[in-house]
Protein backbone atom coordinates (compact mmCIF):
# COMPACT_ATOMS: atom_id res chain seq x y z
CA UNK A 1 0.00 0.00 0.00
CA UNK A 2 1.14 3.11 -1.09
CA UNK A 3 1.68 6.22 1.24
CA UNK A 4 -1.35 8.05 2.16
CA UNK A 5 -1.67 11.66 3.10
CA UNK A 6 -4.70 14.56 3.07
CA UNK A 7 -6.39 15.23 0.29
CA UNK A 8 -6.17 11.64 -1.10
CA UNK A 9 -8.91 9.03 -1.78
CA UNK A 10 -9.60 6.02 -3.12
CA UNK A 11 -10.41 2.33 -1.27
CA UNK A 12 -6.73 2.24 0.51
CA UNK A 13 -7.81 5.10 2.48
CA UNK A 14 -11.04 3.73 3.43
CA UNK A 15 -9.32 0.89 4.69
CA UNK A 16 -6.72 3.15 7.00
CA UNK A 17 -10.17 4.68 7.68
CA UNK A 18 -11.54 1.28 9.04
CA UNK A 19 -8.35 0.43 10.55
CA UNK A 20 -8.12 3.81 12.67
CA UNK A 21 -11.96 3.30 13.86
CA UNK A 22 -11.16 -0.29 14.85
CA UNK A 23 -8.18 0.46 16.69
CA UNK A 24 -10.58 3.83 18.24
CA UNK A 25 -8.62 6.56 16.55
CA UNK A 26 -11.22 7.33 14.31
CA UNK A 27 -15.30 7.99 15.11
CA UNK A 28 -16.31 9.41 11.65
CA UNK A 29 -17.78 7.33 8.77
CA UNK A 30 -15.03 5.47 6.54
CA UNK A 31 -15.68 7.99 2.86
CA UNK A 32 -12.66 6.90 1.92
CA UNK A 33 -11.87 10.53 1.58
CA UNK A 34 -8.30 11.38 3.61
CA UNK A 35 -9.36 14.66 5.21
CA UNK A 36 -8.98 16.42 8.53
CA UNK A 37 -10.64 13.98 10.69
CA UNK A 38 -8.27 11.13 9.28
CA UNK A 39 -5.14 13.50 9.50
CA UNK A 40 -5.89 13.91 13.16
CA UNK A 41 -6.67 10.51 13.36
CA UNK A 42 -3.36 9.15 12.30
CA UNK A 43 -1.66 11.94 14.21
CA UNK A 44 -3.31 10.72 17.32
CA UNK A 45 -1.85 7.13 16.38
CA UNK A 46 1.70 8.57 15.55
CA UNK A 47 1.61 10.49 19.02
CA UNK A 48 0.67 7.38 20.98
CA UNK A 49 3.17 5.27 19.03
CA UNK A 50 6.33 7.71 19.54
CA UNK A 51 6.22 8.10 15.78
CA UNK A 52 7.30 11.50 14.02
CA UNK A 53 3.93 13.66 14.10
CA UNK A 54 3.84 14.58 10.15
CA UNK A 55 0.06 13.32 10.19
CA UNK A 56 1.24 11.01 6.84
CA UNK A 57 0.51 7.41 6.84
CA UNK A 58 3.63 5.65 5.66
CA UNK A 59 4.95 3.10 6.26
CA UNK A 60 5.99 2.60 9.62
CA UNK A 61 2.50 4.45 10.87
CA UNK A 62 0.90 1.38 8.42
CA UNK A 63 2.89 -0.78 10.15
CA UNK A 64 1.90 0.07 13.78
CA UNK A 65 -1.59 0.42 12.58
CA UNK A 66 -1.43 -3.25 10.99
CA UNK A 67 -0.21 -4.83 14.26
CA UNK A 68 3.62 -5.72 12.40
CA UNK A 69 4.85 -3.30 14.98
CA UNK A 70 3.32 -5.05 17.66
CA UNK A 71 6.51 -6.82 19.22
CA UNK A 72 8.20 -3.09 19.15
CA UNK A 73 5.77 -1.32 20.51
CA UNK A 74 6.90 0.19 23.80
CA UNK A 75 10.65 -0.66 22.60
CA UNK A 76 12.53 2.13 23.42
CA UNK A 77 16.48 3.14 23.16
CA UNK A 78 17.94 5.37 25.20
CA UNK A 79 19.07 8.77 23.89
CA UNK A 80 22.68 7.58 23.93
CA UNK A 81 21.67 4.41 21.88
CA UNK A 82 19.85 6.19 19.73
CA UNK A 83 22.31 8.44 18.83
CA UNK A 84 24.74 5.55 18.08
CA UNK A 85 22.15 4.09 15.69
CA UNK A 86 21.95 7.38 13.89
CA UNK A 87 25.70 7.50 13.51
CA UNK A 88 26.09 4.15 12.12
CA UNK A 89 23.22 4.83 9.41
CA UNK A 90 24.78 8.19 8.76
CA UNK A 91 27.99 6.69 8.71
CA UNK A 92 26.82 3.35 6.54
CA UNK A 93 24.47 5.19 4.91
CA UNK A 94 24.09 8.75 4.31
CA UNK A 95 24.10 8.68 0.50
CA UNK A 96 22.15 6.00 0.70
CA UNK A 97 17.77 6.26 0.29
CA UNK A 98 15.45 6.97 3.09
CA UNK A 99 14.86 2.92 3.25
CA UNK A 100 18.42 1.68 3.01
CA UNK A 101 18.87 4.12 6.08
CA UNK A 102 16.40 2.23 8.16
CA UNK A 103 17.39 -1.14 6.34
CA UNK A 104 21.02 -0.56 8.58
CA UNK A 105 19.71 0.29 11.72
CA UNK A 106 17.23 -2.66 10.91
CA UNK A 107 20.37 -4.93 10.99
CA UNK A 108 21.90 -3.31 13.98
CA UNK A 109 19.25 -3.92 16.09
CA UNK A 110 18.75 -6.87 14.52
CA UNK A 111 22.23 -7.77 16.00
CA UNK A 112 21.43 -6.72 19.37
CA UNK A 113 18.17 -9.09 19.50
CA UNK A 114 20.30 -11.86 18.47
CA UNK A 115 22.41 -14.38 20.98
CA UNK A 116 25.49 -14.02 18.88
CA UNK A 117 26.17 -10.66 18.69
CA UNK A 118 26.64 -7.91 21.18
CA UNK A 119 23.11 -7.06 23.17
CA UNK A 120 23.65 -3.11 23.08
CA UNK A 121 23.86 -0.63 19.82
CA UNK A 122 27.45 0.26 20.85
CA UNK A 123 28.65 -2.99 21.72
CA UNK A 124 27.24 -3.91 17.94
CA UNK A 125 28.87 -0.89 16.52
CA UNK A 126 32.26 -1.48 17.78
CA UNK A 127 32.41 -5.06 17.80
CA UNK A 128 35.50 -6.48 15.93
CA UNK A 129 36.58 -10.47 14.88
CA UNK A 130 39.61 -11.34 14.92
CA UNK A 131 41.32 -7.61 15.13
CA UNK A 132 39.08 -6.21 12.43
CA UNK A 133 36.32 -4.13 13.43
CA UNK A 134 32.72 -5.26 12.18
CA UNK A 135 31.75 -1.73 10.25
CA UNK A 136 34.33 0.03 8.64
CA UNK A 137 32.74 3.55 9.71
CA UNK A 138 34.45 1.99 12.83
CA UNK A 139 37.55 1.51 11.03
CA UNK A 140 37.92 4.90 9.33
CA UNK A 141 36.74 6.93 12.17
CA UNK A 142 33.50 8.55 10.66
CA UNK A 143 31.38 6.66 12.98
CA UNK A 144 31.96 10.06 14.59
CA UNK A 145 30.42 12.05 12.72
CA UNK A 146 27.43 13.87 13.49
CA UNK A 147 24.32 11.71 12.01
CA UNK A 148 21.64 14.42 10.23
CA UNK A 149 18.22 14.40 10.95
CA UNK A 150 17.39 12.27 8.61
CA UNK A 151 19.58 9.50 9.79
CA UNK A 152 18.01 10.23 13.47
CA UNK A 153 14.46 9.52 11.96
CA UNK A 154 15.69 6.70 10.20
CA UNK A 155 17.33 4.90 13.53
CA UNK A 156 13.43 5.85 15.27
CA UNK A 157 11.49 4.27 12.42
CA UNK A 158 13.88 1.17 12.86
CA UNK A 159 13.22 1.25 17.01
CA UNK A 160 9.46 1.85 16.03
CA UNK A 161 9.01 -1.05 14.06
CA UNK A 162 9.54 -0.10 10.62
CA UNK A 163 11.64 -2.89 9.29
CA UNK A 164 12.38 -3.07 5.77
CA UNK A 165 15.00 -6.00 5.69
CA UNK A 166 13.17 -8.46 8.09
CA UNK A 167 15.70 -10.25 10.05
CA UNK A 168 18.40 -9.68 8.36
CA UNK A 169 21.45 -9.40 9.89
CA UNK A 170 24.49 -9.18 7.68
CA UNK A 171 24.99 -5.95 5.11
CA UNK A 172 27.62 -4.99 2.50
CA UNK A 173 28.29 -2.83 -0.39
CA UNK A 174 29.40 -5.18 -3.23
CA UNK A 175 30.83 -1.78 -5.17
CA UNK A 176 33.44 -1.24 -1.93
CA UNK A 177 33.89 -4.87 -0.71
CA UNK A 178 34.19 -8.63 -1.80
CA UNK A 179 31.83 -10.09 1.07
CA UNK A 180 32.44 -13.19 -0.16
CA UNK A 181 31.89 -15.12 3.18
CA UNK A 182 28.33 -13.48 3.74
CA UNK A 183 27.78 -14.32 -0.19
CA UNK A 184 29.22 -17.84 0.34
CA UNK A 185 27.26 -18.65 3.94
CA UNK A 186 24.45 -16.38 4.64
CA UNK A 187 20.90 -16.21 2.85
CA UNK A 188 20.48 -13.08 0.38
CA UNK A 189 17.10 -10.98 1.52
CA UNK A 190 16.97 -7.96 -0.36
CA UNK A 191 19.48 -5.22 -2.36
CA UNK A 192 18.31 -1.47 -1.42
CA UNK A 193 20.10 1.46 -3.09
CA UNK A 194 24.60 -0.18 -2.43
CA UNK A 195 23.52 -2.23 -0.23
CA UNK A 196 23.35 -5.95 -0.59
CA UNK A 197 21.28 -7.77 2.66
CA UNK A 198 21.56 -10.95 3.99
CA UNK A 199 19.97 -13.08 7.00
Amino acid sequence: RSILRYGMSGSDVAALQQQLKDNGYFRGTCTGYYGSYTRGAVLALQRDWGLAQDGIAGPATLGALSGTATANRGSTLDRDALYWLARIVYAEAGSEPYKGQVAVANVILNRVRSSNFPDTVYGVIFEYYKGIPQFSPVADGTIYNTPSNTAMQAAQDAVNGYLPVGDALYFFNPAKAAGSWIVNTRQYVTTIGGHAFYR
